[in-house]
């Protein structure tokens, strides 16, 4: 991914570096930063690409993968062994680039419900409903591959 640039010549893409000490390096604040920054500059709806800072290849959904093992690590996980091992059957399957294009859709379903509902201008019903309907969409997708379940 390109960074733009808007008339200010600023980058509006942060740009991490990754050294090979396995160090992350902020080029905006020219300062060293952790994943756990990077997780917050996520939160944030911050764009930020991570490049190795000796081949220039993009790294960055290896470090955002790498905290998402974290978070599931820690605390109380979002995947069950059953969703992990669904998605591992969708690797090398003819559908798996739906797959990805699948989760996304709902993942900014998902984001885009988060607003209303936090200010409760969701009823519970809708809420409900929608879930309702994510799940049997999910199943419907996943029956097409024989996946139950």
């Amino acid at each position: 991914m390109q960074s733009k640039t808007n008339t200010d010549k600023k980058p509006t893409q942060r740009v991490i570096k990754k050294y090979p000490n396995r160090r992350l390096y902020d080029t905006d604040t020219s300062s060293y930063i952790t994943l756990a920054e990077i997780k917050q500059l996520v939160m944030e709806n911050e764009p930020c690409v991570v490049r190795d800072a000796k081949t220039g290849e993009d790294l960055t959904r290896s470090i955002l993968l790498q905290i998402i093992l974290e978070e599931e690590a820690n605390g109380t996980p979002m995947f069950t062994a059953a969703v992990l091992a669904n998605i591992i059957r969708f690797y090398g399957h003819t559908m798996q680039g739906l797959m990805g294009g699948y989760l996304e859709k709902n993942m900014q379903a998902l984001m885009d419900m988060q607003a209303p509902l936090v200010q409760g201008t969701m009823g519970n019903n809708l809420f409900q409903q929608m879930q309702e309907q994510m799940q049997k969409q999910t199943e419907q997708l996943l029956g097409t591959f024989g996946l139950k379940r």
